[in-house]
């Protein structure tokens, strides 16, 4: 297309654009298809362009694009696919960054398994936050680093050749056949990778996967932002002391909501967060037990970007190592920690537990007092010297609420970090910022955490902040009202399908202060062999999802997230969060979220005549 086509088409979409495009974390969940998720959103809206069909209503009607921001939305899409069309290339050569860092490790993350040499030029000097020597000693990533100037000629390398390029206008790409990887970054916006030349498409899905795993796309203000200069519009600047001020309200609500005393760290998303502590407790493994293995110690069942992350982190670094830990369905944490510690002290191994109370999918809280103990413990090596002590990280996203670190709490006494998805209860839905908390023995680690956090350049947006700010101080209050219709619900089903398994907190649980919003259920199944009976409850989760999003299309929706501010969200974990979890360890079970604001009669309504069809 060419160039002036590209930019009136560009101008027309910019005006038309549905307000949900900036205000979701995701886009139409009731039109999403998983196996074509990389592809159809940009397919559509050619053939909108094709139609010269770009009014908001039609714009409104297009597929999910990826999914979260994490992995991509409809304006970082269409992003890339401006600045493809404008340099002639294929829309997946183009990929946007909320992290200006994120793009580089994807590339060095890859040249590091296909052992292959990669040169990074820069001009006039290295961005702030590149940090070589942790990139070498930490990460494992090996490249030269050379300054170059506007005259100097770029000559063949035998690797990748990246260049780094800081300036306003990120859409404006100077391409060379001897550079394999043009990054264009801005201070605020983040960063645009071009992948160029077909000998290097082979990188584009892994680039991907970082983006998904490690970091999140351009965040969709940040995306139409970079959208207004293609068209000629003004570059919009964030007002520093705006953010600072955001900044200080979001730490200031999460050490009160935590009742704890430590700074926090806030990122761009729970597994850029998630991400940081791994990489600064790995940092802190090589400074303080030098020559130990490093034990990431991880459940098989547990959400699949902690699991796919913790593991693609061993399989860059030396002398890291995963060690799954059963703690569900049928598993006790307590018994499975005990038994994993018991082994980590004998090979004088450094044990990183990550774990998540309430369990996902299976809400289950283990016992805290017996947990406690089992942390404590003072434990040997097979040569009679102390073992390494345990450092306990707590994915507490299901019940943020709960005061775990505090002065005095059950875990208070034990080296502990504590972390949350911000795109559920913390924003409501709104943004996908995360957090994470330290106690007082976990001191130290933290400022290791907040400097892989800016190694990464992972730190939450401005607005993510101002979000965050808004949302915080509402959050125990909406955590309790969601509880509320949770139970209700929970009780009817118990009520009118007794033969149905209900994972969910008790009443005496609750009584503690575990008031998650989310329950799983286990659908009664019928046949003659375990394949059948298998087989039939599949279908009936199905059945059961579909029929409530068709009669409640305004409330239910098909999405993996939860602690929404509206509508009751469905998902089969199975295919959905634990999409890279082993096929054994997966749960193919109906996993229900539900929120203080929803149509709670006309969700068991529709329930009992699903029921009264079984």
């Amino acid at each position: 297309m060419e160039q002036e086509s590209v930019i009136q088409k560009l101008s027309i979409v910019l005006k038309n654009i549905p307000a949900d495009w900036l205000n979701l974390t995701t886009h139409r969940l009731d039109i999403y298809n998983e196996s074509l998720a990389k592809t159809q959103f940009l397919s559509s809206f050619e053939e909108l362009i094709e139609k010269d069909n770009l009014q908001a209503s039609a714009l409104n009607n297009l597929p999910t694009a990826f999914d979260y921001i994490r992995l991509g939305h409809p304006l970082s899409c269409i992003l890339e696919w401006s600045i493809a069309e404008l340099n002639n290339l294929p829309a997946e050569h183009v990929i946007s960054f909320g992290s200006k860092m994120a793009p580089i490790l994807a590339i060095l993350r890859k040249n590091l398994f296909e052992q292959k040499n990669t040169q990074i030029l820069y001009k006039n000097s290295l961005p702030i936050f590149f940090n070589s020597e942790k990139l070498r000693k930490v990460y494992g990533y090996s490249f030269t680093l050379q300054e170059i100037d506007e005259t100097d000629a770029i000559n063949d390398f035998e690797g990748s050749t990246v260049i780094l390029s800081e300036q306003n206008k990120l859409a404006d790409f100077q391409v060379n056949s001897n550079i394999d990887f043009i990054l264009n970054i801005h201070d605020e916006f983040g960063s645009i990778l071009l992948v160029n030349g077909k000998q290097n498409e082979h990188y584009i899905s892994e680039i991907q996967h970082v983006r998904r795993r490690e970091t999140i796309a351009m965040t969709p203000i940040n995306a139409f932002h970079c959208l207004q200069t293609i068209i000629g519009g003004p570059l919009n600047q964030v007002d520093p002391k705006q953010k600072a001020n955001n900044k200080e309200r979001v730490l200031a609500s999460i050490r009160a909501i935590t009742e704890t005393r430590i700074n926090p760290a806030v990122a761009s998303s729970g597994l850029s967060i998630q991400y940081a502590i791994l990489m600064g407790l790995i940092d802190d493994a090589f400074q303080n037990h030098k020559g130990k293995t490093i034990k990431i110690i991880v459940p098989p069942n547990c959400y699949g970007g902690t699991n796919d992350q913790a593991r693609r982190v061993a399989a860059c670094i030396n002398g890291v190592e995963i060690t799954d830990l059963p703690v569900d369905g049928g598993n006790d944490m307590v018994q499975s920690i005990e038994k994993v510690l018991e082994q980590t002290a004998k090979e004088d191994a450094v044990p990183y537990i990550i774990a998540e109370i309430p369990t996902n999918p299976r809400v289950e809280v283990p016992d805290l007092i017996e947990l406690k103990l089992a942390l404590s413990k003072i434990r040997k090596t097979k040569n009679g010297t102390p073992a390494v002590e345990p450092v306990f990280i707590l994915d507490q996203t299901f019940c943020p609420n709960i005061h775990f670190l505090g002065d005095g709490e059950i875990l208070s006494s034990v080296r502990a970090l504590s972390y949350a998805s911000g795109s559920k209860f913390p924003s409501g839905g709104k943004c996908t910022a995360g957090y994470c908390v330290a106690n007082e023995k976990a001191e130290p680690l933290m400022q290791k955490i907040l400097q892989h956090l800016t190694i990464c350049d992972n730190e939450a947006t401005a607005l993510q902040y101002k979000i965050l700010a808004a949302q915080l101080p509402s959050m125990n209050k909406r955590i309790h009202d969601a509880y509320i219709h949770t139970r209700e619900f929970v009780n009817f089903i118990k009520e009118i399908l007794p033969e149905a398994k209900i994972n969910f907190v008790s009443e005496e649980l609750a009584n503690e202060g575990f008031t998650p919003s989310v329950f799983s259920l286990d659908l009664p199944t019928k046949g003659s062999t375990d394949e059948e009976r298998e087989a039939y409850k599949r279908t009936l989760n199905h059945k059961l999802i579909k029929l409530m999003i068709n009669e409640i299309p305004n409330e239910s929706k098909y999405c993996v997230s939860y602690g929404q501010l509206k509508g009751c969200y469905w998902t089969i974990p199975a295919t959905s969060t634990q999409g890279t979890t082993k096929e054994g360890d997966k749960d193919y079970i109906a996993r229900v979220a539900l929120s203080a604001d929803m149509d709670l009669n006309r969700h068991k309504e529709v329930f009992a005549a699903f029921v009264s069809e079984i």
